[in-house]
Parts: C-alpha cells; sequence; structure tokens
C-alpha cells in the first residue's frame, strides 16, 4: 500500500509498505478522505508542534473517514468516520469525563502515531463512528473539525440574543459561526486576512466583518459592539495579534476562549486590559464527545461541512495539497487517496 510520511521540514516522501493486520478490537480502515489541519501545517513547515517533536517518519492526517475492511468487524463494510484520539479510558482524566486530556492519549498524526494519509490503516473499532447515506466521505472527515468547533461553544456557553466574535476564518472559525448562530447568537463579528474568507463568514452567518492587515482592528470591531464589547470571542487564527483583538474586544466579565495554535509556541496579551476586565480565559484541547453530536447536524442539515471543501487531490499530490493549504487557498483541502 501507499504510504505519505514526513522526514523533516517539508520532506514529505511517498512509499510503499506492508498492509497492516488488526489486532483484536480493531478494524482494517480503507482511508478514503483526509482533511488538511493548521495543526498538520505546523508538522509540515516544523516536523513538530508545541514540544512534541518528530521522532521517526510521521503519517500526518487526523481528520478522515475510511470504509471498514475487516470482514470479522461488526462494521464490515460500513463507511466510517474516524475520531483521531484514542484514549486509555483508565486514567483519572478518562474516569473524570475529560478523556481529551487523557494522561497517556495517542492521536493520529502526532508524535509516535501514524495518521490517515495512507491507504489502509488499523484503528479501534470503540473509535469509528458510522456514516449515514446522506454523507460523504469528505464529509465525514470534517466532522473532526466540527468536533472541534461544537467543544469550543460548549466551553463558551453561548445563550440566545447573545453577540459574539469570531476571530479567525478558517474552517473551524466558520464552522463556529455556524454553530454561533444556531446557538442564537443575533450579532456575529469576524476578522480575518483573507477577503475570501471573510466573504464566507458572510454567507454562514457574519453580521460584522472586518479585514485585518498589520494595523489592529481593535477599534471598530469596539465599535461594532456599541461600544459595549461582546460577551464572548473566539480566538480561531492562532496569531498573538487575534487575541490582542479579542482581549480588547470582549466586554468586562466576558469570556475568551483561545482555540488557535499559535506560531511559535507562545501565546502574548496585554496583562493590564484583561486582569482590569475580570476575563476568563478558556484553552480548547481538541474535543469531546462530539462524533454524535457532529453527525446529526450535518445529516438534519443545520451545519454545512461541504462547502468548505474547496480543493481535492490524491495522496501523490499530497505535496501540493499541502502548498496550497499553507498559502490559506480556498478552505478546507482534501486528500483522497
Amino acid at each position: 500500500m501507499e504510504v505519505l510520511r514526513l522526514y523533516g521540514p517539508h520532506d514529505l516522501r511517498l512509499q510503499s509498505e506492508a498492509c497492516p493486520v488488526p489486532a483484536p478490537g480493531q478494524a482494517l480502515v480503507r482511508v478514503t478522505a483526509v482533511g488538511v489541519c493548521g495543526s498538520d501545517l505546523h508538522w509540515f513547515d516544523e516536523a513538530g508542534i508545541g514540544d512534541a517533536q518528530i521522532i521517526r517518519p510521521l503519517v500526518l492526517g487526523h481528520e478522515f473517514a475510511g470504509l471498514v475492511e475487516s470482514r470479522s468487524s461488526l462494521l464490515h463494510g460500513q463507511r466510517v468516520a474516524v475520531d483521531p484520539a484514542i484514549p486509555c479510558q483508565a486514567c483519572e482524566f478518562c474516569f473524570e469525563g475529560n478523556p481529551n486530556l487523557c494522561a497517556n492519549l495517542r492521536f493520529a498524526g502526532h508524535g509516535s502515531t501514524d495518521g490517515g494519509l495512507q491507504e489502509f490503516l488499523v484503528w479501534p473499532e470503540r473509535c469509528l463512528y458510522p456514516l449515514p447515506d446522506a454523507l460523504s466521505d469528505s464529509d465525514g472527515s470534517m466532522l473532526e473539525p466540527l468536533g472541534v468547533a461544537l467543544y469550543a461553544v460548549d466551553l463558551a456557553d453561548l445563550k440566545p440574543g447573545m453577540a459574539v466574535g469570531v476571530f479567525g476564518c478558517g474552517p473551524i472559525g466558520l464552522l463556529i459561526i455556524q454553530l454561533a448562530r444556531l446557538s442564537g447568537a443575533t450579532q456575529i463579528i469576524a476578522t480575518d486576512r483573507m477577503p475570501h474568507r471573510l466573504d464566507a463568514a458572510k454567507e454562514f452567518g457574519a453580521t460584522d466583518v472586518f479585514l485585518v492587515d498589520d494595523a489592529w482592528v481593535d477599534e471598530p470591531v469596539w465599535k461594532a459592539s456599541s461600544g459595549r464589547g461582546v460577551p464572548v470571542v473566539f480566538e480561531v487564527a492562532g496569531e498573538n495579534q487575534a487575541v490582542e483583538t479579542a482581549i480588547a474586544a470582549v466586554r468586562p466579565g466576558g469570556r475568551v476562549v483561545l482555540v488557535g495554535i499559535p506560531y511559535p509556541d507562545s501565546t502574548t496579551f496585554t496583562a493590564s486590559t484583561a486582569r482590569r476586565k475580570g476575563l476568563t480565559l478558556q484553552l480548547c484541547r481538541r474535543m469531546k464527545f462530539t462524533y454524535p453530536r457532529a453527525i446529526r447536524l450535518v445529516e438534519q442539515g443545520l451545519v454545512d461541512v461541504r462547502t468548505l471543501v474547496t480543493h481535492r487531490f490524491p495522496l501523490s499530490q499530497a505535496e501540493q495539497a499541502f502548498r496550497i493549504a499553507q498559502a490559506r487557498q480556498g478552505l478546507k483541502v482534501m486528500i483522497e487517496p
């Protein structure tokens, strides 16, 4: 089978390897769709992400779906979305209902755990979710970023009638906009550096959009909120400028949910502003218990993931796919092994 491995920064190699054999409790999955995520770009650029560094050639890809090939599996022949997180189910954090904080978590395309950019892989059956007929394979791969957006909105405790800010309108930011609208937000202020992403933000429900360049947009964002600030802001850009704007735009006593992964591995903001406002800063760690909800939202047409996919490539053109994603062209880049 064909496997794409990352050997170092910008060093992707397509190679042939033996097909894996599932152990008890695992299923063999033929991978059909893999989304390229911002965290994959960290690995591609830096051969690492934060304090996690490449320790051996790694298969990237954690947003993926496939077809179960194992004849012994109860899911044989079913198309499935793959939860990339494998919690141990035995540590105190798992017992407390926080598997996303598992002390022994394994995650696809991270550390020593290979991800979806290969033709086949074995994965725990408990982490596979059957896809209804209404969802395509690429829809299935989009359930992972939708899950992150769902968890971020859960952390924000949104209420109908609220105004919110979404700073960073990549795929997860656009999904948060859809969920905020679905939760009853009456004003959604969005910012991004890319005009085409702001166009998408307006289509998905943003009421006020601002193009960001090297200048700050704090003042126009503050004016858009009638000079009162918004109760909840999501920072989804992974840039300290967006964090500073979030701190400036949120009202006193409000909440800032940090979703973006920064370059480099550091987040800074003006402490006096955050302190005097008495803000709550909430960091989003992936997701938990979101796949069934995400499937229902997409199946019922309440959230649109399909139009977020703007580019598709075969595995043999994966490096081009990464370059397109790195340049922030379009929205979601999909690789289809």
